[in-house]
């Protein structure tokens, strides 16, 4: 047995490196696996923007993807974008493939770098997310923003930050100072999140970016879970999270569609199969694709109707 577990151990190790050299070369050719249907726009960057106020304890910089439409007069739905790696590394790059696709199919994508663990502790990071918000609604005039139609999209750590802000409420303490009703997401698209991280073993990644142990801090740890923060108000949800995912396993999204099902909030769990935490962002083009596809439908305006068109409101559609 030992001998046969050595064996199946050397011909792992090169079988990963093989699928890992395949999945690169695939990537350098189609990021992220990401096509040109349905019609992709034309999309101009701002680059390097400041989205915090001189106050800030740092000053963090966002990229902002736009869709060079013909029409500038018609407002446009947004989407903040926010990177992996654990709280703590990477950079706004990561997620430059989806923020351009973002831009493709229409949305004033702004894809934001943040504050990083051991440093800084949270909620420091949601912080960071909640004035990207605002910056994103002081310069809706400027950027034909329909503010109404702000999406949250993230892989992994970034995933976690975005679901956070997406269950965020009035009433929840994480709101103040920075929250408030410019803060509200319109819907998320999340993939390999984290959302309850009372579930994981105390690594040194959650707790640099906690502070210390479940047993030390229980509370924090309940209100950095999404899972836990999740009410009534929440907006539409595409999950997307591989089978095989070592990292964050896929249960987590699995306890996460469920709570969401149950208060009865539209949502989507994407399974990618044979896929691992990595392999699925590298390869998420699809995924990326199905879940505009459902938020797109989720925020569309309902339809006119004969009295909404005379003047008298008709009733919206039960989504």
């Amino acid at each position: 047995m030992h001998v046969a577990s050595r064996l199946s151990r050397r011909l792992a190790i090169p079988l990963l490196l093989l699928l890992h050299s395949l999945l690169l070369a695939g990537c350098a050719a189609y990021p992220l696996g990401l096509d040109e249907t349905p019609a992709a726009l034309d999309t101009r960057r701002l680059d390097a923007v400041t989205y915090t106020p001189q106050n800030w304890p740092e000053p963090l910089q966002a990229d902002v993807y736009l869709p060079a439409t013909a029409d500038d007069a018609e407002l446009r739905p947004a989407a903040l974008v926010v990177h992996g790696g654990g709280w703590q590394r990477r950079e706004r790059a990561d997620m430059d493939a989806i923020a351009e696709r973002l831009a493709q199919r229409g949305y004033v994508a702004v894809n934001i770098d943040y504050r990083f663990a051991p440093t800084y502790r949270f909620p420091a990071q949601l912080h960071d997310l909640q004035q990207a918000m605002h910056w994103i609604s002081d310069q809706a005039e400027r950027l034909r923003i329909d503010t109404d139609r702000i999406i949250g999209v993230g892989y992994s750590s970034g995933a976690h930050l975005i679901s956070l802000l997406g269950v965020m409420h009035a009433d929840n303490p994480l709101d103040s100072p920075y929250g408030g009703p410019e803060t509200r997401l319109a819907g998320v698209l999340a993939g390999g999140t984290p959302t309850d991280l009372l579930r994981f073993d105390d690594g040194r990644l959650l707790t640099d970016f906690i502070g210390g142990t479940q047993a030390e801090y229980p509370a924090r740890y309940r209100q950095a879970s999404p899972l836990l923060q999740l009410g009534d108000s929440a907006p539409p949800f595409f999950l997307f999270h591989g089978n095989l995912d070592g990292l964050v396993p896929i249960e987590q999204a699995d306890v996460f569609h469920a709570a969401l099902d149950a208060r009865g909030i539209p949502n989507t769990l994407y399974r990618l199969t044979l896929r691992g935490h990595y392999t699925t962002f590298l390869t998420a083009g699809p995924a990326i694709e199905a879940g505009l596809d459902f938020l797109d439908h989720q925020l569309a305006p309902p339809p006119i109707t004969a009295k909404s068109a005379s003047g008298i409101m008709a009733p919206s559609p039960n989504r």
